[in-house]
């Protein structure tokens, strides 16, 4: 039983901790720094969009004015809406504007290969719906281009959690900081395995079809490019702006969808778990790590509490899990006094964990297209909540 709780110590210790610290490392002694230059390439920005009618007249007002000299068109796949987002289209005359229609909904990922196959520009950007892009920040993106190695430039998300409740903001915000970090320190070295989905851009050329259904395009294509030789990098100064649930319950089905997309990209695209992925290593170590975690969790509250009967210092190490799990689960419904911050925390730890399992039970038991697992009311759109969540590969 011991070393059932060190096994399950070590490999919780390394998802979290050991490798964010080996990657840090990596990043600061074998760094790969990458050109950065003017590169005024013809850009098409490719948005699939269902039921967007509350945002739809914005975005596209924003979008068609980021930079008329490099925008040379904004395709918009209607997703099978049945609001008014079709004839808010219909009603925009930009000639740089076109749009695919498509009269049943199947998911961004098949919204988006008919707008990639409409697209013509050298490079192609992917946007939601939702997100609002800095001023200067395209032309940040595009700056990467100019190094012939990369074929792929993800943005930097910014979350606005203004009005949502407490405990929503530290599981979005504390986990998504950490997250970042994780992501630009694999970047510097090599390249990351997801990127922020809502904004990223990529070679035309380079741009293969996603399979039907997937969730996690934002990892299939940086992965994808991966393959071909090139890499993905992230460009800190190219900012965008977005908005998250603003409540657990929404972050947590957010993350039991994305969780199963992991799931399903492997079933999907077995190639990424193969030894012709040059980022294997950062796969398993971030992805298939955190997906095993929630396991060695239960195993080493177990052990620690079958350890406990004949042990002191074992009572302690089981008592401390224990008072650790509950006021994970006090966070999310009140601010715990002196220890808020620590509390955050572990229920950001928590949500991330039970997703993990329920993302499983998803993939495993769901009848029907994965992409469906939660897709939330039209209304919640002009809340600023996400019509097609999991647009951050976790």
């Amino acid at each position: 039983m011991t070393t059932l709780f060190c096994v399950s110590l070590a490999i919780i210790a390394y998802a979290y901790a050991g490798y964010p610290i080996v990657m840090y490392l990596l990043a600061r002694l074998f760094p790969r720094p990458w050109k950065q230059a003017p590169f005024d390439a013809p850009v098409s920005i490719v948005m699939a969009v269902h039921n967007g009618e509350a945002r739809i007249h914005a975005q596209l007002e924003h979008l068609l004015s980021l930079d008329p000299a490099l925008i040379k068109e904004v395709i918009v796949v209607s997703d099978g809406s049945t609001d008014g987002t079709v004839e808010a289209l219909q009603q925009n005359s930009d000639p740089r504007l076109h749009t695919v229609i498509l009269p049943e909904q199947g998911g961004k990922a098949t919204a988006l290969n008919h707008g990639i196959s409409q697209a013509t520009g050298e490079i192609l950007l992917f946007v939601d719906i939702r997100p609002t892009i800095a001023e200067g920040s395209l032309r940040k993106l595009l700056s990467n281009f100019a190094d012939p190695s990369v074929g792929c430039v993800a943005g930097e998300l910014v979350l606005n959690t203004d009005g949502h409740d407490a405990a929503a903001s530290a599981v979005s915000g504390v986990y998504w900081r950490y997250e970042q970090w994780i992501r630009n320190c694999e970047a510097a070295w090599d390249s990351p395995v997801g990127v922020y989905g809502g904004f990223y851009a990529a070679r035309r050329n380079l741009i293969r079809p996603f399979p039907d259904g997937l969730i996690l395009d934002d990892m299939f294509q940086p992965l994808s490019i991966l393959r071909q030789g090139y890499r993905s990098v992230l460009d800190r100064s190219a900012i965008v702006y977005d908005t998250w649930p603003g409540k657990v319950s929404g972050e947590f089905q957010r993350k039991i969808r994305t969780l199963a997309g992991n799931y399903q990209l492997f079933a999907e695209a077995p190639w990424t778990l193969g030894p012709g992925n040059r980022v294997l290593f950062q796969l398993v170590s971030h992805k298939v790590t955190r997906l095993l975690v929630p396991y060695f969790f239960v195993l080493l509250l177990f052990s620690a509490t079958w350890l406990g009967s004949g042990s002191l210092l074992w009572s302690v190490m089981a008592a401390a899990q224990w008072l650790f799990w509950l006021a994970a689960a006090a966070s999310l419904r009140v601010r715990l006094p002196v220890i808020h911050r620590i509390a955050s925390a572990a229920g950001a730890l928590l949500v991330l964990n039970v997703a993990a399992v329920a993302g499983l039970y998803k993939f495993i038991f769901t009848r029907g297209p994965l992409w469906k697992i939660w897709l939330p009311k039209p209304a919640a759109l002009a809340a600023g909540l996400p019509m097609e969540p999991g647009r951050e590969s976790v």
